[in-house]
C-alpha cells in the first residue's frame, strides 16, 4: 500500500517557514491560517504551527564516521530529484550539509544530505541506489 505521512511541527515564523519550503525547497503550500501552514513535501503533509522557539540541541550520533543530528526528518526521492534539489539549494547559498553516500556497496546504499530550516529542523533528503533496499537489513 502506498501512503503519505503527516507530521505537525512547531515553527518560529509561518512566513519564513513558507518561504523556505515553497521558494527554496520547491514544495507547494496547502491550507493555511494566520498561525499555521500545510506544506506538500513530495506528497507528504507537514503542518507547521507558529509557537515558541524550541531547543533541538539533542545529542548527535556518528554513522559511518559522519556526525549526524539525532532529531531530523526527511524524504526519500529518486536520484534525479535528489541531484536537482541538492544543486538548487547549494546555488541558493543555503547551509546544505555536504552530500555523502552511506552504506556504500551494501544493502541500503543511499545518497544523503541535510539542510536546516528556519525553525532549526534538520531535513534529510535521501536517494537509495535500489528503492527496494529502503527497509532491508
Amino acid at each position: 500500500m502506498e501512503t503519505s505521512f503527516h507530521v505537525s511541527l512547531p515553527c518560529v515564523s509561518v512566513k519564513e517557514t513558507k518561504n523556505f519550503y515553497i521558494n527554496s525547497i520547491g514544495a507547494s503550500s496547502g491550507r493555511s491560517g494566520k498561525n499555521w501552514l500545510d506544506v506538500n513535501l513530495f506528497g507528504h503533509q507537514i503542518t507547521f504551527i507558529q509557537a515558541e522557539k524550541f531547543n533541538f540541541n539533542n545529542p548527535n550520533y556518528v554513522f559511518e564516521g559522519k556526525l549526524l543530528p539525532s532529531f531530523h526528518f526527511g524524504v526519500i526521492v529518486n536520484e534525479d530529484n535528489w541531484k536537482d534539489l541538492y544543486e538548487k539549494l547549494k546555488n541558493l547559498n543555503l547551509n546544505v550539509v555536504t552530500q555523502t553516500t552511506f552504506l556504500s556497496d551494501k544493502p541500503g546504499e543511499h545518497l544523503s544530505f541535510f539542510i536546516k530550516d528556519p525553525s532549526d529542523y534538520m531535513l534529510e533528503f535521501k536517494s537509495f541506489k535500489n528503492s527496494k533496499d529502503v527497509f532491508k537489513a
